[in-house]
């Protein structure tokens, strides 16, 4: 490399320095469809697009002064150099609040005022940590029943702490069972054991045998987690179906306080937005059916056109097209994209468009482009039935009365700290984010503690 070193000779340069440049020269060379790369005859899309102005004159809106915004974060990391399969899984999820008419009153003065920003907001977070592959509770078990007893003990232990909500992420996995305010006495298990064809069986919060087999069951066996972990490997795909379930439950926990104890005030002017569609994957997602029906029952008692919810993506297909589309000027500064199954045939290259999202979206994808120009892809909640179905669900922005005022906080609330990004999520992000660099090696050396691996030396020896 033309660098002198001290010594007066040339830099070497990395034996990998260049892979990364050549990686993406072959990329750009090889021969694929991408979607988001074939939009140029838009003319389709005409009859598809609406104006924030005309969904608010056709639907109605409310003003929302308040967002809680949901992010979760996950880190998976080695204990020790001689232990290469020992991993140790971290996963946390925040919640803030944010007070959108103290924030907006600091757009008028010329310095912000920090003090102002940081009453406007304040924030809870849980965290979850445990043993994720090749290390156990006890002797004598598998890595899936090691899984199966860590996440009963945590969903026990670990409590959603704010205000006057003091609930376990147990108690939170019933109500989601149940209906608002009355939580479910049993959840449906499929027993775990291989041989036993038991199903549906109703396990209370304590627990119970299996009639089939005897077998212990445990009501957070019906999220199935464990059929995801695997003896070799990191299993962080399994920690983070369990990270989008704690999510779920810090929304359900934090939207049925303010439904209990003030639903015609802040329940009705607050907005909760969820990093990422509002979607459950993997084995957990029968936890879709249970949301959908359980934020809808609050529907009813709610004034307006509440409960205000929305997922808001930041990367994938349906944000690259977006993007694409607003790269072209189809979709101009406060229209909304209705996403139905054709858009759906284009934008994911699917055959089976009408079945789209059915097994696993509460929410229904729109694209929308703000008034300052940012791109948004979010899902929102229809007041009743399903948004995807068989049949390909309800697209028409009528069946999702709280889009408009969804549409408004969006647009007050953009923030610069990424690309089209909204203030409450970034806001949760940092909250729920882990710190790389020093960060990772302090979680390290606390894995090591819990697994009691201090005194091992670096060939793995005591």
């Amino acid at each position: 490399m033309p660098y002198e070193t001290i010594a007066g000779g040339k830099e070497l340069a990395s034996r990998l320095a260049h892979s990364n440049a050549i990686v993406r020269a072959m990329a750009d060379k090889a021969e694929f469809y991408v979607p988001a790369e074939h939009v140029s005859d838009l003319s389709w899309l005409q009859p598809k697009i609406r104006t924030r102005s005309e969904l608010e004159r056709t639907i109605g809106t409310n003003q929302l002064t308040a967002v809680i915004g949901i992010d979760g974060s996950l880190m998976v990391v080695p204990v020790r150099d001689g232990l290469p399969s020992v991993r140790y899984g971290y996963a946390q999820a925040a919640a803030i609040w944010l007070d959108v008419n103290l924030m907006e009153t600091q757009r008028n003065e010329r310095f912000v005022d920090p003090v102002v920003l940081h009453e406007a907001v304040n924030s809870a977070l849980v965290s979850l940590d445990m043993p994720v592959a090749g290390a156990y509770l006890r002797a004598g078990i598998t890595i899936q029943q090691s899984w199966r007893e860590c996440i009963d003990a945590l969903f026990r232990g670990k409590k959603i702490e704010v205000n006057r909500l003091n609930q376990s992420l147990l108690q939170l996995l019933m109500l989601l069972h149940g209906a608002p305010g009355a939580p479910a006495t049993t959840v449906p298990v499929d027993c775990p054991e291989a041989l036993c064809k038991q199903k549906a069986i109703p396990v209370p919060e304590s627990g119970c045998d299996c009639p089939g087999c005897g077998k212990v069951l445990w009501p957070t066996d019906t999220l199935r987690i464990y059929e995801e972990v695997v003896e070799d490997g990191e299993n962080a795909a399994a920690l983070g179906r369990l990270m989008q379930v704690v999510e779920l439950l810090v929304l359900v926990g934090l939207s049925t306080l303010l439904w209990e104890q003030s639903r015609s005030a802040l329940f009705a002017t607050t907005l909760f937005i969820v990093d990422g569609p509002m979607a459950v994957y993997g084995p957990p997602a029968k936890l879709r059916a249970r949301a959908l029906t359980y934020f809808q029952k609050m529907t009813p008692a709610a004034p307006g056109a509440g409960p205000f919810i929305c997922g808001v993506e930041k990367h994938g297909a349906a944000v690259d097209y977006a993007t694409a589309l607003a790269r072209h000027e189809a979709l101009k500064p406060g229209e909304l994209l209705i996403v139905d199954s054709e858009v759906i045939a284009k934008m994911t290259n699917a055959t089976n468009s009408i079945a789209y999202g059915s097994e696993t979206y509460w929410g229904r994808k729109f694209l929308y482009r703000a008034l300052d120009g940012r791109v948004v892809v979010i899902t929102v909640m229809p007041a009743a039935g399903a948004p995807y179905d068989d049949h390909g669900g309800q697209h028409d922005p009528s069946a999702y009365p709280s889009l408009p005022a969804i549409l408004d906080v969006i647009d007050r609330t953009g923030s610069s700290m990424y690309r089209d990004g909204l203030i409450p999520v970034a806001l949760a992000h940092s909250k729920a984010a882990y710190p790389i660099g020093i960060g990772t090696d302090v979680l390290r050396l606390v894995a090591k503690h819990k697994l009691g691996l201090e005194d091992l030396n670096e060939g793995g020896q005591a």
